[in-house]
């Protein structure tokens, strides 16, 4: 591949680069600008073509480089469910698709990581295996409570909990005596919790449907009242203890008027939604597809268009891929029973296109890009002071990517250990063309797509 301004793209070995383009996006604004990028930090942003003597330039021309974007809710799996998914395809898929940093979820993997053991279980098997930088979220579960405080000591500052089962045995629900007393536990040490907030009824019970394979059978067993009153018992919780809760994956746009007044209260709440919320419609989902089941589950089109309203009111934080993966088998697609399919969408390399998409069609632009999948998920885990921005001091983490080009995605050409995704032949505008990490070009679309270093990641802990 040729750079913009003619010429092939060097490799270049040496440690102080300076990287130019004609649009280099900085605090919400585009702007022509040469980056200088030594010891794997941005150390100053100097007029276009103002290059240094001692750096090797590296043109981009007119594509766009904006800071790399951080996935704070990716489900890797490793160890105990490799199968599922591993770090070494996860972080690649996570480069090509334009993210420098993700945060690994606690469940799915064997052991789940609620202890001490369990995370040094976890970052014994990530040697040579991460082309991104990546930190990890613990958990809560009835009965760990004694392991918050050496969890927390050891730099992880995000636990998460379900209120609802959580589909695999070693990670059971937290009623709200667990949190009541994990609460205090966090809130003492500066964590927060982040919650799967489906909230089941005491006197529910989940009735099978005559056709295993109807979509709109599916969502209405988890109507938006779970949400809500999930979401209600955290606030009052929350404000118990002043402990800082993320609720995750928000599907139902009916609790954005709850969290707004929460927040407007002074609750420390803040909240998360996620591309297949924002992208997919239950009016537009075939029966019997499990590609597109996921818990909570995609509502309708007037759900996703007030989500929309919530991003923009500030209501709603950021946007995260909620990637979790599965065996093929898993997903029953041969069966089309969404009643017993495992409940996850993989699209941990293309939410960068899908949303940029999106945000064209609604008239919104590069600036909330950025807050909403870069800043915004980075404070979520106290990474805002290196990762996120475009600025002096911060990782030289970056990707180069041309917002006009149009792309169709395609199994062939994604890094997930599994392919089958609910985005399969979606064309979509924006293609990341370069990934940098701290300095170092790690991720090439040329050659048929190709990876330019060995793994070059680090655990942020």
């Amino acid at each position: 591949m040729a750079g913009q301004s003619g010429g092939p793209i060097k490799r270049h070995s040496k440690t102080m680069i300076a990287l130019s383009s004609k649009q280099v996006l900085i605090d919400g604004r585009t702007q022509a600008a040469t980056l200088l990028l030594e010891q794997g930090r941005i150390q100053a942003v100097n007029p276009w073509g103002d290059v240094p003597a001692g750096y090797a330039h590296h043109d981009c021309g007119e594509w766009l480089v904006m800071a790399g974007l951080v996935d704070s809710h990716v489900h890797i799996n490793e160890p105990g469910r490799t199968d599922w998914e591993g770090f070494n395809t996860a972080t690649q898929a996570a480069a090509a698709g334009g993210i420098t940093t993700v945060i690994d979820m606690p469940l799915n993997c064997i052991p789940v990581t609620t202890d001490m053991d369990s995370l040094q279980a976890k970052m014994a098997c990530l040697a040579d295996q991460l082309w991104v930088d990546v930190g990890f979220h613990g958990g809560v579960i009835p009965g760990n409570a004694p392991h918050l405080p050496a969890m927390i000591d050891a730099g992880i500052n995000s636990f998460k909990a379900f209120m609802i089962d959580s589909g695999v045995a070693e990670f059971p629900a937290s009623d709200m005596a667990t949190l009541d007393e994990a609460m205090p536990i966090l809130a003492a040490g500066g964590a927060t919790l982040l919650v799967h907030a489906e909230l089941p009824p005491s006197n529910s019970h989940s009735e099978t449907p005559a056709d295993l394979a109807s979509y709109q059978a599916f969502l209405q067993s988890r109507p938006d009242a779970w949400e809500l009153d999930a979401i209600a018992a955290l606030i009052e919780l929350s404000n118990k203890h002043r402990c800082a809760v993320h609720v995750v994956h928000l599907s139902s746009a009916a609790a954005i008027d709850l969290i707004a007044a929460a927040k407007a209260a002074g609750t420390p709440i803040t909240c998360e939604t996620c591309p297949h919320y924002l992208t997919l419609a239950a009016e537009h989902i075939p029966d019997g597809d499990a590609r597109f089941k996921c818990c909570p589950p995609i509502r309708n089109q007037a759900n996703q268009d007030r989500l929309w309203q919530g991003l923009e009111q500030g209501v709603i934080d950021f946007i995260v891929s909620d990637h979790s993966p599965c065996t093929p088998n898993l997903k029953l697609l041969e069966s089309h029973n969404l009643w017993e399919a495992w409940g996850g969408i993989s699209s941990l390399q293309f939410g960068l296109s899908l949303i940029w998409t999106a945000l064209q069609q609604r008239g919104l632009g590069l600036d909330v890009l950025a807050k909403w999948m870069c800043e915004n998920p980075a404070k979520l885990v106290s990474l805002q002071h290196r990762k996120g921005r475009i600025a002096p001091g911060f990782d030289a983490d970056l990707v180069v990517w041309d917002p006009q080009a149009q792309q169709t995605i395609d199994a062939n050409n994604t890094y997930h250990k599994h392919k089958p995704s609910a985005y399969e032949q979606v064309t979509v505008q924006g293609q990341v063309h370069q990934t940098w990490l701290r300095g170092q070009l790690i991720y090439q679309a040329s050659d048929n797509q190709h990876f330019t270093q060995q793994p070059k990641g680090v655990a942020l802990l």
